[in-house]
């Protein structure tokens, strides 16, 4: 391997260098944090000691939840988000020990908070300024890692226009091997020769599902050669979900669909229900009492309409609203939905369909944990029944709770699905929320449906 090819974040990876450095900050800051609180850098030897464990915490949990890991392409908020919840785990941590060891005469607990503090600070803008920097020395061409890629024509154009629409990645290609269907003659031959010669970092084996026989056969070609192998497959015409690698069974998996919202993520997301849940629950009661007593007084029949709507993975529920039409029947196993200026709305309906205050019940669903404040919006089972057929990968929005609100209806597709490119955009946004799902995305729709997501033309 030529030096010239190995540059500064190869010989030096994250993995090493970041772990030192989030030690490096917990230490700084708890010399500031003594400083700010008792005027001296003259740290008693219990002090210390605190660091140290806070530093091991911290190295620790980042370990753990893979943020010293794929360094080289993980996006800056994603970054932040992983510090985040690492910080608040350790100050949690210190506060519980702190509290049942009755340690608070011995330890400042305002010292605690600044030594928190200032480490998040440098440790997040240490981060984000290296991302910078790397970023725009691959954009200029340097810092990159060079890639083989070995596969059919089609395939690899496409590869090259996704390596081309993202150089902040810093990778570029050394060199191509086109793959028509079997490999025959001296290809593998001369693909292996052709790699050495090119210095190449990395080998991306680019090939559809169909030729998946023929990476056993590369793989073993490049045996002897220190490059790294990649598989990339072609899922062009498959609607992935949270697509990913794992273990299952002590067996290699490509996951090709399934929930992120799982494990510390899904403790996450339900302590986000409860706390804005009852906030939200807590605010909107005196609006509550008052809309109950319009309905009663303003036309006859229950307050709330309940009705069973489709849940996380497919499991039914009652969901709650405030009842917005006058009394019907409709024929069994049918729902009819609601349109513009529908004969069976009440003029309080209309109002409240409008401002979306109907829809303020299910803050009691949320607080039941059987729907979240963001995620899909839970439809009718008899729609379900006829949409599933009709719209690919429709029933994949169900892997998560269903939402109050979501990133379909900040996006504008809220009101009657009545034909299907409107269901299709409005399953294509769900299914993008749940590939993406973060605790940042989930405060940006809160904060777009308060400012400009209750009221709607389309609700009706």
């Amino acid at each position: 391997m030529k030096r010239s090819t190995v540059g500064f974040t190869e010989r030096y990876p994250a993995q090493l260098i970041v772990p030192v450095v989030d030690a490096l900050a917990v230490i700084v800051g708890g010399l500031l944090g003594y400083w700010l609180r008792f005027g001296t850098f003259d740290l008693h030897e219990r002090f210390w000691l605190a660091i140290a464990i806070m530093a091991l915490l911290v190295i620790l949990l980042n370990t753990l939840q893979g943020a010293y890991a794929r360094w080289r392409i993980t996006r800056i908020h994603t970054l932040l988000a992983k510090l985040m919840l690492v910080w608040l785990i350790v100050a949690i941590t210190a506060a519980s020990i702190i509290y049942f060891a009755h340690a608070a005469e011995r330890y400042s607990r305002l010292w605690v908070g600044y030594t928190l503090v200032i480490s998040f600070v440098l440790t997040g803008g240490l981060r984000v300024l290296a991302q910078v920097l790397l970023r725009r020395a691959r954009k200029r061409g340097r810092a990159r890692r060079s890639v083989f890629l070995v596969g059919p024509g089609e395939q690899l154009v496409r590869v090259a226009k996704g390596m081309r629409a993202a150089p902040a990645e810093g990778y570029s290609i050394a060199g191509i091997e086109r793959l028509a269907g079997h490999p025959e003659g001296g290809f593998l031959e001369r693909m292996t020769r052709r790699v050495i010669e090119s210095g190449a970092r990395e080998v991306w084996i680019c090939v559809p599902l169909e030729l998946g026989g023929v990476v056993r056969a590369i793989f073993y070609a490049l045996r002897n050669q220190t490059a790294e192998v990649r598989f990339i497959p072609d899922f062009q015409d498959m609607h992935l979900l949270n697509h990913r690698m794992s273990e299952v069974a002590g067996h290699l998996a490509v996951d090709l669909s399934v929930t992120p919202i799982d494990g510390m993520a899904r403790i996450v997301k339900r302590l986000e229900d409860i706390l804005l849940g009852a906030v939200f629950s807590i605010i909107a009661l005196p609006a509550c009492m008052v809309i109950a007593i319009a309905i009663k007084l303003t036309s006859p029949g229950p307050v709330l309409f309940k009705q069973y709507r489709t849940g996380n993975n497919g499991r039914r529920f009652k969901v709650y609203k405030f009842r917005t039409m006058a009394i019907h029947e409709e024929a069994a196993g049918t729902v009819t939905q609601a349109c513009r200026n529908d004969p069976r709305i009440t003029r309080l309906g209309a109002f409240l369909r409008r401002t979306s205050l109907d829809e303020l019940p299910q803050f009691y669903n949320v607080l039941q944990g059987r729907m979240s404040i963001v995620g899909p919006r839970p439809h009718a089972l008899a729609h379900n029944e006829e949409f599933k057929e009709l719209v690919e990968s429709y029933m994949k929005r169900h892997k998560v709770k269903p939402g109050i609100t979501g990133w379909a209806q900040v996006n504008g597709l809220r009101g009657e699905t009545d034909t299907i490119v409107k269901m299709e955009r409005r399953v294509e946004c769900d299914l993008w929320y749940i590939d993406n799902w973060s605790i940042w995305l989930d405060l940006r729709i809160i904060l777009l449906t308060i400012f400009k997501g209750f009221i709607n033309k389309n609700a009706y």
